[in-house]
């Protein structure tokens, strides 16, 4: 990691081989969430799944949600000859490239219990790519670049969802499903190059030695720092920030068969609107956390995240609407792209070099909380109330996130963004 005495310019922060890599690494950890959320349901709602179903299988999301008990494991073992970081993130990567690839092997109306176990090795075999890639991103990182690098990182994650939520949904209508899913699968191996060039980066001298150490100090450490207090506000944010706009995208490929679009035009026009809208959060993101604080980030990235959810309510009312789908989808990725932002670098920056894998796994499975138990819900929320006011209650739920920034990030703190 260089060292950052010094103040360095925006020049020296940004254009690095380390933020190279966050694009790559970025990339490869988002690919199979968007597997999870939007090529899956899409795939079970055109082969007749009913809402309900398909919102129910968000609870096989569960291990998102659970990361954090077996992540002191990957902070205390390293798997031989890559390393305690690239090590865990080649096997997982592996388990990843050949579970996707199986999934068009079933049929939906005859082998959903298959289905589900596929689904399950994609969710436990992604939220451990995520503890290792999470860790070593924190470990590559300056304190300087945290901002900068996070940004990197979540704009890659979300540009992946072009490959299951734009290309896969596209190629859908002219091949079988089964050829979609090799396809998606394939682009792992973006991942799997990564990680076999970068060089490992953790630090054995301050990792964790036995295995008690490993499980009980990250929490230890965690309070003692902020104290009980702030540690409860901090764990009760990350819960909620997010929680208003996860349950806006959890069923939107579903959302959007339902307004009469075809699989051809949401995979074209998500293309386009996700690609300029992923491009436009980089920019804006990069250059505001190079500019400001973590804390007004959030302010600032929080309010246009909650607005992009109204972008919904209003294609709810414009039904078959190509032009409102554009604007919809492109509001929302930049809106969800700069809160997500946010909040990794704060999370970041609420972690120790010494356990980072254990307190980033900590943090970021609460914010996976709400997309997980939430989305469950959102079936049958859809049902009873219909789309239109399903996304204002999102618009409502995602407010108390937001009061909570008074304590847990407030404006006049001057806490470098990093």
């Amino acid at each position: 990691m260089p060292l950052t005495d010094q103040p360095r310019d925006w020049e020296q922060i940004l254009f690095n081989r380390r933020m190279l890599t966050c694009v790559f690494l970025g990339f490869t950890s988002g690919l199979p969430l968007y597997v999870l959320i939007q090529l899956i349901p899409a795939w079970l709602r055109t082969t007749g799944v009913d809402l309900s179903t398909i919102g129910l299988f968000s609870l096989i999301a569960l291990p998102y949600t659970w990361k954090f008990a077996w992540s002191p494991l990957l902070d205390r073992f390293a798997l031989p000859g890559l390393g305690r970081r690239r090590g865990w993130m080649l096997l997982t990567q592996i388990v990843l490239l050949c579970s996707i690839a199986a999934l068009g092997s079933f049929n939906p109306e005859q082998s959903l219990q298959m289905i589900i176990y596929v689904v399950i090795a994609i969710t436990v075999s992604s939220a451990s790519q995520d503890i290792a890639i999470d860790a070593y991103r924190r470990e590559l990182l300056a304190d300087d670049e945290l901002g900068t690098g996070n940004a990197i990182h979540v704009n890659a994650y979300r540009i992946s969802s072009l490959v299951p939520g734009s290309l896969a949904l596209i190629l859908a209508d002219h091949m079988a499903w089964q050829q979609v899913f090799w396809v998606t699968a394939a682009f792992m191996l973006v991942g799997i190059g990564m990680t076999l060039v970068i060089r490992e980066v953790s630090d054995d001298a301050i990792a964790p030695h036995t295995l008690r150490e490993a499980v009980v100090e990250p929490f230890r450490e965690f309070l003692l720092r902020n104290g009980l207090t702030r540690a409860m506000l901090v764990l009760l944010f990350m819960l909620l920030y997010k929680l208003g706009d996860n349950m806006a995208v959890a069923l939107e490929t579903p959302f959007f068969i339902d307004q009469g679009f075809s699989l051809t035009e949401i995979g074209s026009v998500k293309k386009l609107s996700a690609l300029w809208a992923s491009i436009a959060g980089s920019i804006v993101g990069g250059v505001v956390m190079l500019k400001l604080s973590i804390n007004r980030a959030l302010w600032l990235f929080g309010v246009v995240q909650i607005l992009s959810i109204l972008g919904y309510a209003a294609l709810a009312l414009a039904g078959d609407d190509l032009l409102m789908l554009f604007v919809a989808v492109s509001f929302e990725y930049f809106g969800v792209g700069l809160g997500t932002v946010g909040l990794t670098a704060f999370i970041a920056r609420q972690t120790s070099l010494k356990f980072a894998a254990t307190q980033f796994a900590l943090l970021s499975s609460l914010t996976a909380v709400p997309r997980t138990l939430a989305n469950a819900s959102t079936g049958f929320i859809i049902e009873a109330m219909g789309y239109f006011h399903f996304y204002l209650l999102c618009f409502a739920l995602a407010l108390p996130g937001m009061l909570l920034l008074l304590w847990v990030a407030p404006w006049r703190d001057q806490q470098a963004a990093g």
